[in-house]
């Protein structure tokens, strides 16, 4: 830079940095505090650890390493022993193998403290997440305090859970940023006054540190000549993909290239960056005004016209379309209005601030156009629909599906209730000269409706407000108990109003009765044999008339069609899991049995869309005339932390392997058949079962992007019904590395004779029928989890559900390439793979 213009300029870019990545772990503060006399003796594995053996400075060390988007950028780098006298200080310096001008905006770097916890063991004291960027793109330079979160481990996604700084201020944050300032030549010096101030401060830190709960990692950036901010490499300077050649650009000696005439450095706020070009605008509604004239009403595509327009109808519903796309949309919108898959994309076409535009699709078109399908339905019920007349028209569509159609889609539709305009509290910053409707499109009418005059589909409708009513969200939580109360009064007004009224108040006190009674279990520190004896006897005490239920039959919340009249105390139980969920056998009326855990402490919620989606695309199979024998559980959050699940008579693979030694020995045993060669000494139905299961699980649980397979969450009943269980993680995320894309185990394919034989040939090409059949549905599929984008669960939320599914569902390829990929994926995960290292990798998922 030139000396003239120095003052002028007080921030570089980061784009010209080429240096790598550097910063010192300085120092560790805070005081810790060993284990009491009490905890040890209740885990006497805690004296191995480094507090208790030397409270005073235990081998700590730290472990760094760069994460982006929620992936490592490098590997793990750890500081080198030190043995501690005073103060656990490293002042060890950490060179990363990559440059300031690589950096993505949202690097991060992770820092976990550990201590030793026994021999070739170590535990987390504490991990914190910081953020190389500030809030204005700058890149941070100097000390830092890092917040250590006690006993976790850093998490190094972006919405971290271990952030290092946090909203609390204490009186050595204020000064240490104030110091930071006075490094940086912002504030004035003064020799005399500095020191008195300086030695003031270290007797402020002293006593803070005394009194704080709080541990802290101290590092060190390096402090640039001015602030750095993020920018990429200009566009000019990459190499071109392009076949056209380029003509030669100059070089600029390094000489004269300044600050000045560097355009790219300046960022200009502009308030108005999200809205539209206004020239473009204006020149858009000149078209369109100008097209909008009678013989629009005559206009028909050329063919090579129609080939687009069937191109941009089939996009998936989170696929933007273009100006000039909504262009010829809306030309030939008159010629759509025949077309059930166009009303969507014409919706997105229309310019919603424009009165004209608006009176005319929505008053004019919109009633005018076909009867459209279900899921463009319920796409038309998601946030991005502001118009109650185009939800309304949505509503009327839903009119013609029965009820149990409906049933499958109740969650979503309950969870679309948010995105009504009555529900919304943005409506007093609505401008009363819109062309949009606010008014109420009728979708709780017609719930409520449909769910008075179905008790079994009014149960399920009950048990999803419930859920909504007790979530934190104090808005949220009105207008579901606004709606339930409607429902109720609907309800009273029917024929036996009363009665059915009072089964589910009775519904509401066996929940509650039970969830209380899981909750003492799942905490007291009793052994598994005292909480099955306790249980029992609660159950069978005739104060809380659970064993024999007063008349008449209560319909289970879970399954409004099963009526029971007591619970079993008997053959009740607690399972070994670390919620310790119960299993309770109901009574039913007519003389069966019903057995049901119910769990709490954990989230079923998210457990309850997946069976939800199993049990939809079982439908979809079977309308295609596919059977995969998918037996889908039932599962009912009855609160945002416990629910009830259908108790299926089951074994874990695990549990079979070390009990049988493999799964057809386990399958012989209930079902054998002597005579037959073919199935291995097992009946042919029981073996066509479990290969028509495996399929069906197979292909679900790859596009719903099930995680965390083990032996232990993959079941297989006696009749040779396959079915997984446990869906804590999905689309997607698992916690485990290395995670095959299709699940299927060794055992499997050696139940199904191995890959050569005649069932694993079934069990492939069930696969890829079901795959290419589903993929038919798959605007379906992704409609409904995009409505579950604001239910507060946590696999979805803050997340882009539907890239995770149109990944899976490879639309922009053929029929033939899909398979064809999928296939790969199928053959990939086989334990006969001839490429050794995924052949190990695969074993490895399965074992841990």
């Amino acid at each position: 830079m030139d000396k003239d213009n120095r003052d002028d300029f007080t921030f570089a870019k980061l784009s010209d940095l080429k240096l790598p990545v550097t910063f010192r772990i300085s120092q560790l503060e805070g005081t810790r505090k060993p284990h009491s006399f009490s905890e040890v003796l209740e885990k006497p594995e805690l004296r191995f650890h480094g507090v208790q053996q030397s409270p005073e400075f235990s081998d700590l060390y730290v472990t760094c390493q760069l994460i982006a988007d929620n992936k490592p950028l490098t590997i793990p780098f750890r500081t080198s022993f030190k043995a501690f006298k005073k103060d656990y200080t490293w002042n060890e310096w950490i060179t990363l193998p990559i440059r300031y001008c690589d950096l993505p905006l949202d690097s991060q770097i992770t820092f976990t403290v550990w201590d030793i916890a026994g021999p070739r063991s170590a535990i987390p004291v504490g991990g914190t997440t910081f953020r190389l960027f500030g809030k204005k793109w700058t890149l941070r330079r100097g000390k830092h305090r890092l917040l250590l979160w006690p006993d976790r481990e850093a998490d190094g996604s972006n919405e971290t859970s271990t952030p290092s700084k946090i909203g609390t201020r204490d009186e050595m944050g204020r000064l240490e940023k104030l110091v930071k300032k006075y490094e940086r030549g912002d504030m004035p010096k003064s020799d005399w006054l500095d020191a008195l101030a300086f030695r003031k401060m270290a007797e402020i830190h002293a006593a803070e540190t005394e009194k704080s709960e709080n541990l802290f990692l101290y590092i060190d950036l390096p402090r640039f000549d001015f602030p750095v901010i993020f920018s990429e490499p200009d566009a000019s300077s990459l190499p071109s993909t392009s076949t056209a050649v380029a003509p030669a650009a100059v070089p600029v000696p390094p000489s004269q290239s300044t600050f000045a005439n560097d355009t790219h450095l300046w960022a200009i706020v502009d308030p108005d960056i999200a809205r539209e070009n206004p020239v473009e605008d204006k020149h858009r509604r000149l078209i369109r005004s100008h097209r909008s004239s009678p013989y629009d009403r005559e206009l028909k595509p050329n063919a090579k016209i129609r080939d687009e327009l069937s191109e941009i109808l089939d996009y998936a519903p989170s696929q933007p379309l273009t100006s000039e796309e909504k262009d010829l949309i809306w030309k030939f919108r008159f010629y759509l209005t025949r077309d059930k898959r166009g009303l969507t994309k014409f919706l997105k076409s229309v310019t919603w601030r424009d009165p004209a535009e608006v009176k005319q699709a929505v008053e004019e078109l919109l009633s005018q156009w076909t009867e459209i399908e279900i899921d463009d339905a319920l796409e038309l019920l998601g946030p991005d629909t502001v118009d109650s007349r185009v939800r309304a028209f949505a509503v009327k569509q839903l009119k013609r599906a029965d009820d149990d159609e409906l049933h499958l889609y109740l969650l979503q539709l309950v969870q679309a209730l948010k995105f009504e305009s009555t529900a919304s509290d943005q409506r007093s910053t609505r401008s009363t000269s819109s062309a949009i409707s606010h008014d109420d499109s009728g979708l709780a009418d017609f719930l409520i409706d449909r769910a008075v005059h179905n008790p079994i589909l009014g149960n399920r409708f009950h048990w999803y407000l419930m859920v909504e009513v007790a979530l934190d969200d104090r808005l949220v939580r009105k207008m579901y108990a606004r709606v339930d109360f409607k429902f109720m009064s609907k309800i009273l007004e029917s024929p036996g109003g009363v009665e059915r009224r009072d089964l589910m108040r009775r519904q509401g006190e066996l929940i509650e009765t039970l969830a209380k009674r899981a909750r003492d279990l799942r905490t007291s520190k009793d052994p598994r044999p005292r909480k099955i004896e306790k249980l029992r006897t609660f159950l069978a005490d005739p104060k809380y008339g659970l064993a024999t239920m007063p008349p008449p039959p209560l319909p289970l919340p879970l399954n409004a069609r099963i009526e029971v009249t007591g619970i079993i105390a008997d053959k009740s139980s607690v399972f070994k899991s670390n919620m310790f969920p119960m299993l309770l056998y109901f009574q039913c009326a007519d003389g069966t049995e019903f057995p049901v855990m119910f769990k709490d402490g954990d989230d079923m919620r998210q457990d309850q869309l997946v069976i939800q989606l199993f049990t939809l695309m079982d439908r979809l199979l079977r309308k295609e005339n596919l059977d995969l024998k998918v037996s889908p559980y039932d599962v009912l959050a009855t609160g945002p932390s416990q629910g009830l699940v259908q108790y299926i008579p089951s074994k874990t693979i695990s549990g079979i392997v070390s009990e049988h030694g493999t799964l057809l020995n386990y399958l012989r045993a209930h079902h054998p058949d002597e005579g037959s060669v073919g199935t291995y000494g097992v009946e042919p139905g029981v073996i066509d079962t479990f290969v028509r299961s495996c399929a069906g699980y197979c292909v679900m649980t790859y596009i719903l992007g099930v995680g965390d397979r083990h032996l232990d969450n993959l079941l297989l009943a006696p009749d040779g019904h396959f079915f997984h269980v446990d869906f804590g993680y999905i689309l997607g995320r698992d916690p485990k590395p290395l995670a095959p894309p299709v699940k299927v185990c060794k055992e499997m394919v050696d139940a199904l004779g191995g890959l050569q034989s005649v069932h694993y040939a079934r069990f492939q090409q069930f696969c890829f029928t079901a795959f290419s059949i589903l993929r038919k549905s798959a605007n379906l599929l992704l409609n409904l989890v995009a409505l579950m984008v604001d239910a507060q669960i946590p696999h979805i939320k803050h997340r882009d559900v539907h890239e995770q599914l149109l990944g899976k569902f490879m639309l922009d390829l053929t029929e033939e390439q899909a398979i064809e990929h999928f296939g790969k994926l199928l053959n990939d995960i086989s334990p006969f793979t001839v490429v050794l290292d995924r052949m190990h990798d695969w074993a490895q998922y399965w074992r841990s």
